[in-house]
C-alpha cells in the first residue's frame, strides 16, 4: 500500500483534490490509479479558462493498456495545466502527488465540493476492500 498524504481529498474514481494556501485546487490520479494504468504514454490536458463540472472528465491518461478519463473532483475554472506532462506523461506514474499534477482551477464552489469528497483513511478503506 502507497502511502496516501493527509493534506489531499479523493473521489471513488482515484482521482484527489489539494487545496493551496491561495485558495486555487490542485488536480490528479492517485498513486493507486496509475499503478493500475501502468506505464502512461500520453496525457490530453483542457485549455486554461475551461470549466470543470465536479465529476465530469476534465483531462485523459492514456497507457499502454488503456485510455482512461480523469474526472474533476471540484467545480471552476482551470488556471493551469501541468503542460510538462504532454513530453514526460511518466512524471505521474513517478510522482502521482507532487510533479505528476495536472490541472489547477479556481474553485466555484469549493467548500461543498470539498465536503463530498473521501478523506486519506476513507480512501484507504475505499483501496482495502477494492483488494478484497
Amino acid at each position: 500500500m502507497n502511502e496516501i498524504p493527509g493534506d489531499l481529498k479523493f473521489m471513488k474514481s482515484h482521482e484527489w483534490a489539494r487545496v493551496e494556501d491561495d485558495g486555487t485546487v490542485t488536480i490528479g490520479i492517485s498513486d493507486h490509479a496509475q499503478g493500475l494504468l501502468g506505464d502512461l504514454v500520453y496525457v490530453e490536458l483542457p485549455n486554461v479558462g475551461d470549466t470543470l463540472e465536479v465529476g465530469a472528465g476534465c483531462a485523459v491518461v492514456e497507457s499502454v493498456k488503456a485510455a482512461s478519463d480523469v474526472y474533476a473532483p471540484v467545480a471552476g475554472e482551470v488556471i493551469k495545466v501541468n503542460s510538462s506532462l504532454s513530453d514526460k506523461p511518466e512524471t505521474i506514474n513517478e510522482d502521482a502527488y507532487g510533479d505528476g499534477w495536472i490541472v489547477v482551477v479556481r474553485p466555484s464552489n469549493l467548500q461543498e465540493d470539498m465536503e463530498n469528497l473521501l478523506d486519506p483513511d476513507a480512501y484507504a478503506e475505499q483501496l482495502d476492500n477494492e483488494d478484497d
